[in-house]
């Protein structure tokens, strides 16, 4: 999209504003420019010269007429009219200097190093908002501050070194760290990784991950924009924007991959439900991130390889030749790949007895083909031209080649360079001797190739790219059902958890069978409940919020005097308001939960259900809505599925229910924004049906 286009939609739909004159400006002044190329200031400048920067240049230092070859004036009010300002100055002298940018000098574009400011103290914090609005209310555009700057065709707005290497096809990297991006462009040029642009939000005072994603998808353009976007998150302001352009994204054919810092927690407060206890908000940052088809990354090596693994890709691979000089490696990798749902495939008798006529003998044909530690590049050649016109079994190759140190391997690298740039099949080069033949494997990286070194790091991240399974939710439709009555149920209850009675109504309203129940209060209600039993019953106190942990649960009930004694030992119980009374049903014991944090759409959970619920952590969630086939890949990536499905001659239980049960609770909550936690456990799920026995709903 041109930039006039992106600017136009930006203010017809009010929202954060990258500015033209910070993506593409025509000049640029660093205050605080310096000499000394060590120096925050110095070194942004010496990167601008460099790349080279096409626009107008000026300095601002007091103490210089000119830095680095650049005329230099002492302060911003000698400047002439400026697009973008960099500044390398303490942050208690960038107020003023903001001001007098944007009020005499037209200034649009601001890249703040300098640290000092939010994530010092509240009155770094103060002096970073004061900024913001500053720039906010003249239109423009701040990144920062406590950031490196940004780099892309047009300008290398960095201090930092090395600068990545920007390429049309290479990757936009978006980083809410400074010291990551630098640490992650160190990684990517071990392996040729290339960038189209790079983007470091620091405190994002104005500017975060977010709004550059939305950027970049706002203006994205088929034939120039780079289509693989990575990200490294350390936390989610806007979970929603975010979500609205990842989808987009990936809708225009782009792949995102995050790594997200922050996604463990060092303890949990008491929860009023299992799902309370359970949905903390990384689960839903990670339920966001799969909802958008984010693949989700560990460290940074395994962003890069993901991303450098994309770039040689238009399609997904499922079915991976391997060709190597040395067994183990292959190995590895065989497993890695096979243990992650990914096919390795023997080869045809045929084809072994053709690949074995072109190899020494006792070099292994089956796949992987391992051509011995004396196969040549003639014999690699050969076998790639073999596999890539002849092998109908597989879709890629990967080839393994390193070196014990012993020779040059520089003849079969040129062979798999040559090979990469000819043959329809994608060829990936894992090329271990990262020592022994370190200046061959920069000779092939410079001929524009990528370089893997572990093939336990590539399987697994191959692995991630095959797993990411995407669909557009917001395609799905919320039915809308007896919407008016649910409604009427929650407006007549305080805020709070609801009344059992109140949650079964709204169950069964929605479609959710509950089980036969009667809640009594007294003795006399007990006495004529008990002339309409059907033993055996289970009987559960009302009132306390944890009734297993208070003893207030009595399962198979079998008489009448039981059940009397039993009202009378859990009316005991400290705050029992009642005990509910409920027929007794077989079968396997699920759950389903949802809860809500601000600023993201519902999240819906499933799993093993009962009163371990937590302690067998077999579960899995993912954000409303969620239609039919959504819910049935949620149920069938569960431990427990097998047995649900039926093992050793059992009856399979009637997953159906189970499905739509999920979805149902998905609408509920779209629905109902005034649910705030909802927890249905157990519900018993046999071959007949679902049927809710317990379930806790809390409003606000």
């Amino acid at each position: 999209m041109p930039t006039f286009l992106y600017v136009f939609y930006i203010k017809l739909f009010g929202l954060t504003m990258l500015h033209s004159k910070l993506i593409n400006p025509s000049s640029i002044a660093v205050i605080g420019g310096s000499e000394h190329i060590d120096h925050i200031g110095g070194s942004v400048l010496k990167n601008l010269i460099d790349q080279p920067y096409p626009g107008d240049l000026y300095v601002v230092n007091p103490k210089r007429k000119s830095v680095q070859g650049i005329s230099a004036v002492a302060h911003v009010s000698e400047l002439p009219k400026t697009d973008l300002a960099i500044f390398a100055i303490p942050a208690s002298e960038i107020l003023p200097a903001v001001q007098e940018l944007v009020q005499d000098k037209g200034t649009k574009g601001f890249i703040i190093y300098s640290a000092g400011f939010g994530e010092l103290n509240e009155a770094g914090k103060k002096l970073e908002k004061e900024i913001a609005e500053v720039i906010s209310k003249a239109g423009g555009s701040l990144l920062g501050p406590n950031n490196i700057g940004m780099i892309n065709k047009y300008f290398a707005g960095i201090f930092t070194r090395p600068v990545p290497k920007i390429t049309k096809y290479g990757v936009d990297f978006i980083s809410a760290s400074g010291a990551t991006a630098v640490f992650t462009i160190e990684a990517a040029q071990q392996i040729g990784l290339s960038f189209s642009g790079l983007y470091t939000v620091g405190n994002s005072a104005q500017i975060g991950v977010e709004e550059i994603l939305e950027y970049l998808d706002i203006s994205y353009n088929k034939k120039e924009s780079s289509r693989i976007k990575l990200l490294y998150v350390e936390g989610v302001k806007h979970p929603e924007k975010l979500l609205e352009h990842a989808l987009s994204l990936k809708i225009k054919g782009c792949t995102l991959v995050a790594l997200k810092a922050g996604r463990t927690s060092k303890g949990q407060h008491a929860a009023a439900s299992h799902t309370g206890a359970m949905a903390n908000p990384e689960v839903f940052i990670q339920a966001l991130f799969k909802k958008a088809g984010i693949i989700l990354c560990e460290s940074r090596y395994e962003l890069i390889t993901t991303g450098a693994i994309l770039q040689s890709l238009e399609t997904i691979p499922k079915n991976i030749g391997i060709i190597t000089h040395a067994g183990g490696p292959a190995v590895i990798l065989t497993d890695v790949l096979t243990q992650n749902k990914l096919s390795v495939p023997d080869l045809s008798e045929r084809h072994k007895i053709e690949l074995s006529s072109m190899l020494y003998p006792g070099a292994a044909t089956s796949n992987p083909v391992d051509m011995l530690a004396t196969g040549n590049a003639d014999q690699l050649r050969t076998v790639l031209e073999y596999c890539e016109h002849e092998v109908d079994q597989i879709d890629s190759i990967v080839v393994i080649f390193g070196s014990p140190g012993l020779g040059s391997v520089k003849a079969p690298y040129e062979v798999i360079h040559k090979m990469i740039a000819s043959c329809k099949k994608p060829i990936f080069a894992i090329m271990p001797s990262v020592v022994n033949v370190k200046n061959e494997i920069k000779s092939f990286i410079e001929k524009g190739n990528t370089a893997f070194y572990d093939e336990y790091l590539f399987g697994t991240c191959l692995a991630r790219i095959a797993a990411v399974d995407f669909t557009d939710y917001r395609r799905a439709l919320v039915e809308k059902g007896r919407l008016n009555t649910i409604q009427g149920l929650i407006e007549s209850q305080i805020k709070g958890f609801l009344s059992p009675k109140v949650c079964f109504e709204i169950l069964s309203e929605i479609g959710i069978p509950v089980v036969s129940q009667r809640i009594v209060t007294s003795k006399s209600e007990l006495e004529e409940c008990c002339d309409h039993v059907s033993f055996p019953v289970a009987q559960k106190v009302i009132g306390p919020l944890h009734k297993t942990d208070q003893k207030g649960v009595i399962l198979n009930v079998n008489s009448k005097q039981d059940l009397v004694e039993n009202y009378t030992s859990l009316m005991k119980i400290e705050a029992a308001e009642g005990v509910l009374i409920q027929e007794m049903i077989r079968g396997k014991e699920v759950f389903i939960g949802a809860k809500r944090e601000p600023g993201f759409p519902p999240l819906i959970m499933c799993g093993a259900g009962g009163i371990y619920v937590e302690t067998l952590n077999d579960r899995t969630q993912s954000l409303a809505p969620i239609n039919a086939s959504e819910a049935q890949k949620m149920v069938e990536s569960l431990r427990i599925y097998p047995i649900l499905k039926g093992l050793r001659g059992k009856a399979s239980c009637n997953l159906e229910a189970f499905y739509k049960s999920i979805e149902l609770v998905s609408g509920l909550m779209l629905q109902n924004p005034e649910i705030t936690e909802l927890d249905i456990n157990p519900l018993i799920l046999n071959d007949a049906g679902i049927t809710a026995v317990d379930a806790r709903i809390m409003i606000k």
